[in-house]
Order: C-alpha cells, then structure tokens, then sequence
C-alpha cells in the first residue's frame, strides 16, 4: 500500500478539530489534529494569490507565538487557532483576509492594528487587504496578549 508524501516543513503546532473534544491521545485524535493542519495548508494552497500568501504568513506568526498553540477547523471551514480558548480565527475574503481576535476588545493595541470590528464589546478584527503588510512585532504582540488573556480566565 503507498503512504502519502511526506509534508513539507512548518512550523510546529499542535493541532485538533472541533469533532475532537478531549486531548486523549489516541490513533484517531492524532488523525483529527492533522487533519485540520492539513485543511489550513489546503485553503491556502487554494487561495493560491495574495490571500494565501498573507494567510500563510500570519499563520507562521501566530504559531510563532506559543508552543502550545492548536490549529482547528470549525464552522464549515474556518481555521482557528487556540492557546487556553480561541485566540483567533482566519478568514479570506475576495479583497481582505480576516484575523478575528476572540477577545479582541480586552486586548491593549497601541500599534492600532485592529481596523474592523470595532464597535463590539467582544471581538476586534484585523482586516488585511492585497499590498498590506502587517507589522510582524505588534502581530505577535497581539497573539501573545491574547494567549495570556484566555491563560487568566482559565484560572479564575
């Protein structure tokens, strides 16, 4: 029987879907928590133009963050990524690829990065759109926060 050809190198993450509701490993907790890799690895791939490069960029960034981050699959096709509870999500869009921080509005921005959804008391967004370049440092700054702010609910 042929196996599947190895996977090109990324950043390492922990990975899982939503039909996975414990952290048990087993054989079939360890195909789901691929398979959602895999499933960011083909929307990006099928974005294949700027989207996908902007996606992949940021997902490097996030995963970057934390060596605990986990990447899911959930609501028919979004990547979400989550360290302690949702730290954001990844959309695309035809002219913008949307970050969608969880618990945005908590989250001190002083490089003003969040630029949509604004006016809720919950969630802030970044949307990025073709020839943007988000700064990388603030980026991080931001999942970092995020991770430490799901950390701190957990303990209460």
């Amino acid at each position: 029987m042929k196996t599947a050809p190895a996977a090109k190198a990324k950043p390492k993450a922990k990975t899982k879907t939503a039909k996975v509701a414990t952290k048990a490993k087993s054989s079939n907790a360890s195909a789901a928590e691929s398979s959602a890799s895999h499933l960011i690895d083909e929307r990006i791939n099928e974005l294949g133009d700027w989207r996908g490069e902007t996606l992949a960029r940021m997902r490097k960034l996030i995963l970057e963050c934390d060596p605990e981050m986990i990447e899911e699959w959930k609501w028919m096709g979004t990547p979400v990524w989550s360290c302690h509870g949702i730290v954001c999500t990844g959309e695309s869009y035809k002219k913008a690829v949307k970050l969608t921080f969880a618990h945005g509005a908590r989250l001190a921005d002083p490089k003003r990065l969040f630029n949509s959804s604004l006016e809720g008391n919950t969630r802030r967004a970044i949307d990025i759109h073709e020839g943007e370049e988000v700064d990388a440092t603030a980026f991080k700054a931001l999942v970092k926060a995020a991770v430490a702010h799901n950390a701190s609910k957990k303990k209460r």
